[in-house]
C-alpha cells in the first residue's frame, strides 16, 4: 500500500511521527510536505495529495493541519476524494467500512502522537463493506 502524506506547518511534527510509524509497518510513504514549521497554506497540500490519489499514484492519503477540518474540506473539493477528519479510532474504522474513505485528516492540535497512531492503524485496517454502502457512495457521486 502506498500512502501519500501531507500537512501544513501546524501538522509538521505529527506528520514526522506518523511517517515513522507507517514505515515501521513497512508501508510505502510519499511525503509531499511541508518540510518544516514555517507557515504555509494547507489547501496546497490537500490538493496535491488528493490529485495523487485520484491519479492512482497512491492508494490512500493522510493529511494533517491544526484541527484536521480545513485540510479535509480542501481535499474533499477534489472529485473522487472521500476525506474524513477523525479524532478517535471508531469513526476512522466506520469511515472505511461504510464510506470507503480514501483520505484521513488528523488535527495536530487535537490528537497526540499515540492516539494518532491508533487512529491511523484502525483506519488502514478497515475494509469497505460494499453492499448498501456502495449504493450510498453512488448517490454521493
Amino acid at each position: 500500500m502506498k500512502i501519500i502524506i501531507g500537512c501544513d506547518h501546524t501538522g509538521y511534527n505529527l506528520k514526522t511521527e506518523i511517517i515513522g510509524y507507517l514505515r515501521s509497518l513497512e508501508l510505502e510513504v510519499t511525503d509531499i510536505g511541508t518540510f518544516d514549521e514555517e507557515r504555509v497554506d494547507y489547501p496546497v497540500y490537500a490538493k496535491a495529495a488528493a490529485h495523487k490519489i485520484v491519479s492512482g499514484e497512491g492508494d490512500k492519503a493522510i493529511l494533517i493541519c491544526g484541527t484536521g477540518c480545513g485540510i479535509s474540506i480542501a481535499a474533499n473539493k477534489i472529485p473522487g476524494i472521500r476525506c474524513v477528519n477523525c479524532s478517535e479510532p471508531y469513526t476512522a474504522l466506520l469511515s472505511r467500512r461504510h464510506n470507503d474513505a480514501n483520505a484521513l485528516a488528523l488535527g495536530a492540535r487535537v490528537v497526540g502522537f499515540e492516539l494518532a497512531k491508533m487512529i491511523v492503524k484502525t483506519w488502514l485496517e478497515g475494509e469497505f463493506e460494499g453492499g448498501r454502502y456502495a449504493e450510498r457512495l453512488k448517490m454521493i457521486e
